[in-house]
């Protein structure tokens, strides 16, 4: 029985990293004890097939198998999201339901990149055939492959969120332009921010909760930054945004290498990234190692 989050919660997601064993293959039984350390955090639920789970270094097989894996894990403790990248609607809701079935809770679609031409599909119409064809909640992300990049417009965006089957949406780092947002989407739907330093600014314009890297490594702090501006204590908010800005400008800079090394740091059991993605040295890991002192994680 999964635990989705209300409404009215702070859900604090992370993109779950995958562990390898000494032959670079998906190492199962790591993954399923950090997991079960996950559940004792205040970390949300989890995001399988996303970049910080190095979804482009995974085939079509393995992506089905760390699903699987997670979402039998958490016991029902937690939720799991599966993410899905694709330009064809009939295979996005093909994925949707085979994760269901694999025990998915939700699935994080990214907004696909379509070039408008006189009656082609627009990336309205691709969020219209997903969200009738998939059995559990869709949650968009705009995430330009390239940065500062758009995929969609505010009004498509606003259009998206009132389609039925949509729980939240997830900003980009263009924050200038995401900012226009909340006036627009439908207040049913949980406007998510994406980055460890932009959960203060992402709540000051309304975001209900966030998915982001950093959860992995601190979603009590990441809930709190939420909770004080939402609550009007913005000093205090500000304190422990500042706290964080070092270590999550390592992982923003270092992706997938610092996130596993934070993790490592932490106890968890996270290898290092699948090949041909390099570690850190020991120097970043010293220097992860202060940022995370610093902001009271270590």
């Amino acid at each position: 029985m999964s635990t989705i989050p209300k409404r009215n919660s702070i859900p604090i997601v992370a993109p779950t990293p995958t562990p390898f064993d000494s032959n670079d293959k998906p190492d199962l039984q790591l993954l399923e004890k950090n997991v079960l350390q996950w559940l004792d955090t205040e970390l949300s639920g989890f995001v399988v097939g996303s970049y910080g789970g190095e979804e482009f270094h995974l085939s079509q097989t393995e992506k089905t198998e760390i699903i699987k894996t997670v979402s039998q894990a958490h016991g029902g403790e937690k939720f799991v999201i599966a993410g899905i990248d694709t330009l064809s609607p009939t295979v996005a809701s093909q994925q949707a339901d085979e994760y269901a079935k694999l025990g998915a809770d939700m699935v994080r679609v990214r907004i696909p990149k379509i070039q408008y031409s006189p009656g082609a599909q627009s990336v309205v119409d691709f969020f219209e055939i997903v969200t009738r064809n998939s059995p559990i909640p869709v949650i968009p992300i705009h995430q330009p492959k390239l940065p500062m990049d758009l995929d969609a417009t505010p009004e498509e965006i606003a259009e998206i969120t009132d389609l039925e089957n949509i729980y939240a949406y997830i900003i980009s780092l263009n924050f200038r332009w995401e900012s226009r947002l909340p006036s627009l989407i439908n207040p049913k739907v949980q406007l998510w921010t994406c980055n460890g330093s932009l959960l203060m600014p992402g709540a000051t314009i309304g975001a209900d909760g966030a998915c982001l890297f950093f959860a992995n490594w601190a979603p009590g702090l990441c809930r709190e930054v939420i909770s004080l501006v939402k609550s009007g204590q913005f000093h205090q908010a500000q304190i422990i945004q500042k706290s964080l800005i070092h270590a999550d400008y390592i992982g923003m800079t270092k992706g997938v290498a610092a996130l596993k090394a934070g993790l490592n740091l932490l106890g968890f059991k996270a290898t290092k990234p699948r090949k041909p993605t390099p570690e850190l040295s020991s120097a970043e890991v010293k220097e992860l190692r202060e940022a995370f002192v610093e902001a009271s994680i270590l």
